[in-house]
């Protein structure tokens, strides 16, 4: 080896070094506040997820944070972002009033079980620059009320935001006597390296964010939850009423930009109601693009196959722009529409775009129509979520059971909907798990309950033995014995 390999080796085993004592010294701090924290009680616990949800709901923080999101990462736009981070942030808090997550929480005397809340230790959260307030401080709540240290690793566009929210965290404990170590971010400039170190040390990993960082978690060594990517397609019926399916669609495509991994990427319509629900969608400020238009548009969105950073989350007349068509721009679309046919490598769009363009399909039936939803997750989006505007509720349970799908999203605003909202059951969240079709190991919105270990108490009850027969009766009368 020669001397400037050998230099080289010297110099990354140096760096290595510095980042395992750096993240370390950060993870050794959380285990000791975690110790004492964890066995502090129920008040304690609810106290500390409360202070960190008003640390960004208050409104003066809020509108800081929401501003600083937009302006260091460039993704989004300010009210939208304000207004997620109180709903989400409200409703979470919603889930978790009144539920028990330390000591003794259930007992079934008949089965003789007592269930017993224990907390997992550190947490290591993994953050993306979408939405680098609101991702956080979800899990950063979930982990408290569970009894857990967090240490957040934001994306490098995102840290200004995190280091913010987590300043605001840190004001709100000293107020109730609670150790800033319990929340705690890994120091700038943010690395893989350090993030990788992290993922190691910490006793359970929650990632958020780019398919690189959920392989990253899974493959860490660590217990992890990582979600699946985003494609969302929403099927629109004939039955359905067009004008506030329309509605929903363009609120849910251009809320905070289609940053949301919930957002419509593509819409599939039925041939008997195709060109009214287009003239709606078009009274909702949708611009249907021409063969030409939506030649220059891929051309901007994708370089050399990669979505362009230019476009991603961006305004849809500032993608207009870039993509050369100031006419359109000009005309200030809330959101772009391109006709499609296929699915694939081959039809760019219809994958996610992470933008306020919305791909159209044009379905003979609804069978047709869930075919063409089976193709799309087939490239892309496999576990996430489904829309569907109906009023045949059936049709919802069809595609929940057909589909590869981990939530079926019915008659609403799909990107609130899918993360929990005040007029559906599901958890409120922005982790949404999408089962072994998306190469996860949950398929429900990450709660509180992933935050948790539950030990087991196993008390003798009376001896019961069925008799074969009267289990297996059925089978031996259909096929002997």
């Amino acid at each position: 080896m020669n001397v400037r390999a050998m230099d080289a080796d010297a110099a990354r085993e140096r760096a290595d070094s510095r980042v395992e004592h750096s993240v370390g010294a950060l993870v050794s701090r959380a285990r000791a506040a975690q110790r004492e924290f964890e066995f502090a009680g129920q008040h304690v616990l609810d106290t500390a997820a409360d202070a960190a949800a008003w640390a960004i709901m208050e409104p003066a923080r809020n509108r800081r944070l929401a501003e600083l999101a937009v302006h260091s990462t460039g993704l989004g736009n300010v009210d939208d972002k304000f207004r997620k981070n109180y709903r989400k942030t409200l409703g979470l808090l919603r889930d978790l009033r009144g539920q028990k997550t330390t000591g003794v929480i259930a007992r079934d005397a008949a089965s003789g079980i007592v269930e017993i809340a224990r907390a997992v230790g550190v947490v290591a959260a993994i953050t993306p620059s979408t939405n680098p307030a609101a991702t956080p401080v979800n899990k950063i709540i979930n982990a408290l009320k569970c009894g857990n240290a967090v240490i957040v690793a934001p994306s490098p566009k995102g840290y200004s935001s995190c280091a913010l929210l987590i300043e605001f965290i840190h004001a709100q404990f000293a107020k109730a006597g609670l150790s800033a170590d319990l929340v705690q971010m890994l120091p700038a400039p943010i690395s893989k390296a350090a993030t990788a170190e992290l993922m190691r040390e910490a006793d359970l990993v929650v990632a958020t964010g780019s398919q690189a960082n959920v392989r990253m978690a899974y493959a860490s060594g660590t217990p992890a939850f990582g979600v699946g990517a985003g494609n969302v397609a929403s099927i629109v019926t004939a039955s359905a009423d067009l004008r506030d399916a329309a509605h929903k669609i363009a609120s849910s495509k251009t809320f905070d930009n289609a940053t949301s991994c919930s957002s419509e990427n593509s819409i599939v319509i039925e041939d008997a109601v195709y060109v009214p629900t287009l003239r709606e969608l078009a009274a909702c400020g949708g611009v249907l693009l021409n063969d030409a238009q939506k030649a220059r548009l891929q051309a901007a969105m994708w370089v050399d196959g990669k979505l362009s950073g230019q476009c991603t989350a961006r305004s849809a007349a500032a993608i207009a722009r870039v993509a050369g068509l100031d006419d359109i721009a000009a005309r200030q679309p809330a959101f772009l529409m391109v006709e499609e046919t296929g699915a694939g490598a081959d039809y760019p769009f219809s994958g996610e775009k992470l933008a306020p363009v919305l791909t159209v399909y044009r379905a003979d039936t609804f069978n047709a129509a869930s075919d063409i939803v089976r193709r799309i997750y087939a490239y892309m989006g496999a576990g996430h979520s489904v829309g569907l505007h109906s009023s045949d509720p059936e049709q919802a349970v069809l595609l929940g059971s057909s589909l590869p799908v981990a939530r079926v999203i019915v008659n609403q605003a799909h990107c609130f909907a899918t993360g929990g909202n005040f007029d559906n059951g599901l958890p409120f969240s922005l982790s949404m798990g999408c089962g072994t079709w998306g190469r996860n190991n949950f398929s429900e919105n990450l709660n509180f309950r992933h935050y948790l270990n539950i030990t087991r108490v196993a008390y003798p009850i009376e001896e019961r033995i069925p008799e074969t027969e009267n289990l297996l009766g059925d089978f031996f009368r259909r096929y002997g014995r």
